[in-house]
């Protein structure tokens, strides 16, 4: 029915299937929340795991609940892990795992079941698309799929991205969605550990993206390394106490500091992206470094 609250509509497509079977118990441990983006619905980890959903487990369940979404895929969130970063969905309906996701102008593809997207960071790409100036060289140590480097690309003019990443369906995907947003001739991909691929770039960038979780640490180094002589500026992410921004701003800076005492740093700003988990919050630190 159009206009109907899409949780009205789960619950009347599981009771439908489930018919007298289902219990009060059934109806209570529906999903409240999921992403629904192309045609798929994106459950949490936690949905329909419980036991008494083991006995009506089923692709006629699946179909229910994404039919009650209004999707034709059903996935399932899991855990990120690895040092690529890979995606613990689980596919519940639908063969194939390339979604797109569009988002503010920008078309991110991916493959569900391998790479990771963080809905929750989408005010920070659209951000890198705003900072971002004309004309700027700008290296991005942890491309990932294009998280940042795409709204670089195709909001800010930025005259080109070199973008390094070293999980091999991540750079697939990557590939794919430059051509997709018409700025594949403004970027190259530089495939492995931007440890050793950053060195190709010693001196060209104007700006340096480290958009690691928990910790971008390694990428501190090849961060100076790749800015110009005069120097540029950087965004580091990580992770600090909610209640004390600055103090996690700072480590970070005297960790610069440290690897390249000559220079100078100046703080522009601490971007909070959203809570990690209790008593920490996603912190981006914005700053200039100078060399005399």
């Amino acid at each position: 029915m159009p206009g109907r609250d899409p949780h009205e509509s789960l619950r009347a497509a599981v009771s439908g299937l489930l018919g007298s079977a289902a219990s009060e118990g059934h109806l209570e441990d529906l999903p409240r929340r999921w992403e629904r983006f192309d045609d798929v619905a994106l459950l949490p980890s936690s949905a329909f795991a419980h036991e008494r959903w083991e006995a009506v487990r089923s692709d006629g369940l699946w179909r229910a609940v994404a039919g009650g979404l209004g999707a034709s895929r059903l996935g399932r969130m899991g855990e990120v892990s690895g040092e690529m970063r890979e995606s613990g969905v689980e596919m519940l309906l639908g063969g194939d795992d390339w979604a797109v996701r569009r988002e503010s102008g920008v078309d991110y593809g991916y493959r569900l079941t391998k790479c990771m997207f963080s809905a929750g960071n989408v005010n920070e790409r659209r951000r890198m698309g705003q900072v971002s100036r004309a004309g700027e060289v700008v290296v991005d140590l942890y491309a990932g799929i294009g998280y940042y480097s795409l709204p670089v690309l195709v909001h800010s003019g930025a005259a080109h991205v070199h973008a390094c990443e070293w999980n091999p369906e991540a750079v697939l995907a990557l590939d794919r969605n430059l051509e997709a947003n018409g700025v594949a001739g403004r970027c190259t991909v530089h495939v492995g550990d931007n440890r050793v691929t950053s060195r190709g770039l010693s001196g060209v960038a104007d700006r340096v993206l480290l958009g690691l979780l928990p910790s971008a640490e390694g990428g501190y180094a090849p961060a100076l390394g790749v800015l110009r002589p005069e120097g540029g500026e950087l965004h580091v992410h990580g992770l600090g106490d909610a209640k004390d921004h600055g103090a996690w701003a700072g480590q970070v800076e005297a960790s610069l500091g440290a690897i390249e005492p000559g220079c100078s740093l100046e703080r522009l700003a601490i971007t909070r992206v959203k809570s990690h988990a209790p008593h920490w919050d996603h912190l981006v630190l914005d700053v200039r470094v100078s060399r005399a």
